[in-house]
């Protein structure tokens, strides 16, 4: 049976390394890490530059995986608010994250994004998000990426 671990907190993140040394799989919870990492209410400041930056060290392709690949095993998941983000999707997936958990409502939206985009262009728009200083600067240039890809509309279910 594989045994994972949440990484809720900025020491689990800083630890990544070590601490996939003895499980199978991270999955990291946006909503407490953010609120920790930033002393911010749980829900806010999710493109905050420190956000973009905690998320690789968790990664799948960053980390050391100690057991081989096995079923579900060795993989870097994310559960919380972010998760079903369509904004946030193009990078989390470029950063190495292969699992998204999210409300039902949210699957076919995100589904429908992840098959409409090529991985070459997550990885690119990863590197890109890693390189900005500001909230809005991320979020300017997710949205002027989601235009470019005409997948914009996918917004329209958060309004």
């Amino acid at each position: 049976m594989p045994i994972g671990i949440m990484i809720e907190v900025p020491a689990a993140v800083w630890l990544a390394p070590r601490l996939i040394e003895e499980v199978d799989f991270f999955s990291i919870g946006t909503n407490d890490l953010i609120q920790y990492l930033l002393a911010v209410d749980r829900n806010n400041s999710r493109w905050h530059r420190s956000t973009s930056r905690c998320i690789p060290p968790c990664s799948a392709r960053s980390a050391r995986w100690r057991r081989p690949p096995r079923t579900r095993a060795s993989s870097v998941g994310m559960c919380g608010e972010m998760a079903s983000d369509p904004l946030a999707t193009l990078p989390l997936l470029g950063m190495g994250l292969d699992d998204l958990s999210m409300g039902p409502f949210f699957v076919p939206v995100i589904k429908r994004f992840i098959r409409s985009v090529p991985f070459s262009l997550a990885e690119e728009v990863a590197r890109d998000v890693r390189t900005l200083s500001t909230a809005k600067e991320i979020k300017g240039y997710l949205f002027s990426r989601l235009k470019e890809l005409g997948v914009i509309e996918l917004m329209d279910i958060y309004h």
